[in-house]
């Protein structure tokens, strides 16, 4: 069985994403800190190969809402899953496990400045024990998939903001997640780079990728949405809502 060009997974895992369990399931979540909730009775499931916006004003909670489809934080009430496993009463090593099926781009894109941009971009199978991965081919090709291909012996600081989030994209995919989170994947860049970060993404739907982007840019969701089918959610006083209507 041949490999994915862009994943680097097996050919026939990327068509299979869509027959599986759900992504992630939402039932009553709430979150709240510092004796405030942030977040109240969210209800949502997420299945394999779906395509959502996140929108929100600044402060809604979309970034934490990110944070525990990923596990980072959990909800101080209702229930969450991952792939079908509670997260209340997952241990470590289990949401680790988890985080492999997770690729995140997040807003600000943090690198380790002394490693090269292929070696950031390989950077999570090293963590995760994959040393042997055979990266003189599909890391090519995936930096050449992301236009990064004359950049893979660049440092970050040498890289404009575009450049950047194209690696980030690249890291966030390089273990061949099921489903991908993009925390204001285009707030620091130009409408054609936005366009070029968009294309990508919709590109990983396409192969059966789960895709959750958070954004403020009403215009790129109209551009994808002619496109591709995708649900615009919202945040807004404490709730989640699709489409103007409560979940």
């Amino acid at each position: 069985m041949s490999d994915c060009i862009l994943c680097g997974a097996q050919a026939q895992q990327c068509s299979d994403v869509k027959s599986g369990a759900d992504v992630i399931e939402l039932d009553a979540v709430a979150y709240s800190y510092g004796g405030g909730e942030l977040l109240s009775d969210m209800s949502l499931t997420i299945t394999p190969g779906a395509f959502y916006f996140l929108t929100g004003p600044s402060g809604a909670g979309k970034t934490t809402f990110l944070k525990m489809c990923y596990a980072a934080l959990k909800p101080t009430s209702g229930a969450l899953k991952l792939f079908g496993q509670d997260v209340l009463t997952m241990e470590r090593n289990d949401i680790a496990l988890v985080r492999r099926r997770i690729g995140v781009v997040h807003q600000d894109c943090q690198f380790i400045d002394h490693l090269s941009v292929a070696d950031n971009i390989a950077l999570p199978l090293s963590v995760s024990g994959q040393d042997n991965w055979d990266d003189t081919t599909n890391l090519k090709e995936l930096l050449a998939w992301v236009g990064l291909s004359h950049r893979a012996n660049a440092l970050p600081p040498e890289l404009s903001g575009g450049e950047r989030q194209r690696a980030a994209l690249a890291r966030a995919i390089i273990m061949s997640p099921h489903i991908v989170l993009a925390d204001e994947p285009t707030g620091n860049v130009d409408w054609e780079m936005s366009e070029r970060l968009l294309r990508l993404l919709l590109e990983l739907n396409r192969m059966g990728k789960t895709v959750v982007i958070a954004s403020h840019d009403l215009s790129l969701i109209r551009s994808a949405k002619s496109q591709v089918q995708a649900r615009v959610l919202r945040i807004a006083n404490k709730r989640l809502q699709l489409a103007g209507a409560n979940l």
